[in-house]
């Protein structure tokens, strides 16, 4: 009986475990379903995405249009409508109304006064298509028709100007900051001088700062330097914003090195640029590898600071700006909006896997060093 004795607080981990773990499965779940339908609708066509929803393409039983009938042209709507010896009111047949065999009666044309007989059968092959990736990277064609009667056929810009215009802005704006903030966080780690303690403070209050209560006064001093428009204003202002919680997170991995690493480089007279390129880049591979997933998916989904620093004109435009154009006034392109979203988030995405990989290796690479 002993043997099969569990201790209580063994049970209790156990449990916790458990909840545990189907709270984490829920979430990935909840991420999950969204972006396998932000996928799926990348490849259906605009008319589909307009009238099903996109769990559509998988196998699905739905209503399809059979043999017609056709009524007396004379018909009075308002009275009790005979389809089949059976009576309908006009408003059974505009929702659909369900016979005692299965059928559905639909009015087809309404007007003509003819139904339509509809039975349901299963739908196996969806009806897919690349054309929305075609005309989200190349441009969508348009027919304008002109003051003459003519018709002018003319091609909208694709997204590869701005996916390459943010990729020109987010990996300078990832490295600058990240380097940096190294450098900064190494010294006050490690380095003694006069107002360090209070110039870390004052590093850290800027964490709480608004983005938004220095873009007027950023903006002004770039006009007078000549910086707006420009690619060097738009990668300093993602690295001053960006810098603040780079250095603490940085700082707080450098600070819990052991000390004997760096008794034992001064020893052998390494100066401190050759510890920090030699000791601290090396073991700092799993902070360098997170901090830097943070800062270029902040960079490449930023959409105000490229705003205000660069611009919305063709030429600079960066990915966020350009998919919230696709949008339109109206809202009607949503086929498009779907691809090019999804090709938006390649990129990132990329960029997590390969930084994880380097974040494992270095992860272990630091376990056996230190």
């Amino acid at each position: 009986m002993s043997e099969k004795y569990v201790k209580p607080g063994r049970r209790g981990a156990k449990r916790g475990k458990l909840i545990v773990n189907l709270s984490l499965g829920v979430i990935c779940l909840i991420w999950l379903i969204p972006t396998l339908g932000l996928f799926l609708s990348s490849f259906r066509p605009a008319a589909d995405i307009l009238q099903s929803g996109w769990w559509n393409v998988f196998p699905h039983r739905e209503w399809k249009s059979g043999e017609t009938i056709q009524l007396p042209k004379g018909i009075d709507l308002r009275e009790p409508i005979v389809v089949n010896g059976k009576m309908y009111s006009d408003e059974q047949l505009k929702a659909g109304a369900a016979t005692k065999d299965g059928h559905r009666l639909l009015w087809e044309n309404r007007r003509a006064r003819t139904i339509n007989v509809q039975e349901q059968g299963w739908v196996l092959l969806p009806k897919l298509t690349l054309d929305n990736y075609q005309n989200v990277l190349s441009g969508k064609t348009y027919k304008l028709k002109q003051a003459d009667g003519s018709e002018k056929v003319e091609k909208g810009t694709g997204l590869s100007r701005a996916f390459w215009n943010t990729l020109t802005i987010a990996v300078p704006s990832t490295v600058i900051p990240i380097l940096i903030a190294s450098f900064a966080a190494y010294a006050f780690s490690w380095l003694r001088f006069p107002g360090r303690r209070t110039l870390f403070v004052i590093i850290i209050a800027m964490l709480v700062i608004p983005l938004q209560v220095a873009l007027i006064p950023v903006l002004k001093d770039y006009t007078s330097l000549g910086l707006n428009g420009s690619y060097l204003g738009i990668w300093l202002a993602h690295t001053a914003f960006g810098l603040p919680l780079v250095t603490y997170f940085m700082y707080n991995f450098i600070s819990q090195l052991p000390k004997d690493l760096f008794e034992s480089a001064f020893m052998d007279g390494a100066s401190h640029f050759t510890i920090f390129s030699r000791l601290i880049l090396p073991l700092s591979v799993p902070a360098l590898a997170s901090i830097g997933i943070f800062q270029f998916l902040w960079v490449w989904n930023d959409y105000l600071v490229s705003l205000i620093f660069i611009g919305n004109q063709p030429d600079v435009q960066v990915m966020s700006m350009k998919i919230a154009d696709l949008v339109g006034s109206r809202g009607n392109d949503w086929h498009l909006l779907t691809s090019a979203a999804f090709i938006s988030m390649l990129m990132p995405l990329a960029i997590f896997f390969l930084l994880q990989k380097y974040f494992v290796r270095g992860l272990m690479g630091g376990s056996i060093k230190g």
